[in-house]
């Protein structure tokens, strides 16, 4: 049994998806950073000094909080800031991806993209190829 959770580990497709998970796991805390610590800010300065992450709309009366923590402690809110900076992060994250797979295929068309021989004609082609060049001849 040992034997063969082994093989199983040690497959191709089982280490790679691992790496994959791990990479990307690193990869979506550097993008978490580059939108909370980075972007985030410059829209909030541009906006003149708003925190996205900090909006919130009470839905009981007994929200009375100016911050989403404290918020949150007195009842229901609706942390509309936290899902817009969110949402930002996810589409962040998808563009990366797209501009690194769109690289990605763009090698992989340069490596295809070396012409490949032309087929050779069929017997029936080559036949009605010397028929017209004989009518050509006249």
């Amino acid at each position: 049994m040992l034997k063969e959770f082994r093989e199983f580990a040690m497959k191709g497709n089982v280490v790679d998806l691992a790496v994959g998970v791990i990479i990307g796991a690193a990869f979506g805390a550097i993008v978490t950073s580059l939108v909370g610590d980075v972007i985030m800010p410059i829209i909030g300065a541009i906006t003149g000094g708003l925190d996205f992450s900090n909006y919130f709309t009470g839905l009981s009366k007994s929200v009375t909080a100016t911050n989403l923590a404290d918020a949150k402690k007195q009842g229901a809110v609706l942390a509309w800031g936290s899902f817009l900076t969110l949402t930002l992060n996810f589409l962040i994250i998808a563009f990366v991806l797209f501009l690194v797979i769109r690289a990605m295929n763009q090698l992989k068309r340069k490596d295809e993209a070396a012409p490949a021989a032309p087929p050779k004609p069929t017997p029936e082609v080559e036949l009605l190829t010397e028929i017209r060049d004989l009518l050509k001849k006249g």
